[in-house]
């Protein structure tokens, strides 16, 4: 089975993140493929020069995935456990984007506060974070979808339910294409273990999104721990300057 995971990383604070997301990967299953795609390696280039955003070169991932199955993970995130049995799970889909958050407790999170684009056009509630696609006909399309909304927002903001100033973002795109495509065609809200504990300040009911300010954290060779809760499931930090106190206590 070529399978691996891929992390796009566009920007010296974004190679940083995925390299220790990388380094995560490996310690928890040392044979698991790999691959960093840095801007350079984009198959149609940077289609976002003048930003330090890269968000509109998402879509390149299909494309620029060395493997017949892939899981591209943001670059933001470590895996701290074993995912391994996930590919047996999601090897007969064509795509499956993630539904499920969690607070830094384990606990499958209700809050709405980041989600209003989604509740207001009644669209599925996708964290693009984490996705899943083989190539197929179906994932060519969800990624050509992306694309598209990314090259016309201004045409789909002008028939959605939004402010005027919204801005096109990766949850919104995947979330646009999983409708379009077919929610039965690339969810699948069972497996709700395929999340992650998000560290956003209202997910977590903390005074300022910084939260590596607010809280107490551990970082051991074996785990990592917020504020005695030990980590399990894909922890996206989401504050990008929490990489290199890993990298620090990592020794790297």
């Amino acid at each position: 089975m070529n399978k691996g995971f891929v992390i796009m990383a566009q920007g010296d604070d974004y190679v940083i993140c995925a390299t220790e997301l990388e380094a995560s990967i490996k310690k928890v299953m040392p044979d698991a493929n790999v691959t960093i795609v840095t801007t350079n390696m984009l198959p149609h280039g940077d289609q976002a020069p003048d930003t330090n955003w890269k968000l509109q070169n998402d879509w390149q991932v299909y494309e620029a995935s060395p493997y017949e199955y892939t899981i591209k993970l943001e670059a933001d995130m470590i895996i701290p456990r074993s995912i391994e049995h996930w590919w047996d799970i999601l090897k007969s889909r064509d795509v499956v984007v993630s539904t499920t958050i969690r607070n830094y407790k384990g606990m499958i999170s209700e809050v709405r506060g980041y989600r209003r684009f989604v509740t207001d056009n009644y669209l599925p509630d996708t964290y693009n974070a984490i996705t899943y696609f083989k190539k197929s006909e179906t994932a060519n399309q969800f990624f050509e979808i992306v694309r598209d909304v990314f090259e016309h927002w201004d045409e789909y903001k002008a028939i959605m339910k939004c402010n005027p100033d919204e801005i096109a973002t990766t949850d919104w795109a995947y979330a646009i294409a999983s409708h379009i495509v077919g929610v039965e065609k690339t969810l699948l809200p069972s497996f709700t273990e395929m999340g992650m504990i998000h560290m956003k300040q209202f997910i977590n009911e903390l005074p300022t999104e910084n939260w590596t300010d607010t809280l107490l954290y551990e970082i051991t060779p074996d785990a990592l721990r917020v504020n005695t809760y030990t980590q399990s499931y894909p922890f996206h930090y989401h504050v990008k300057s929490f990489a290199k106190q890993l990298r620090n206590c990592n020794g790297r």
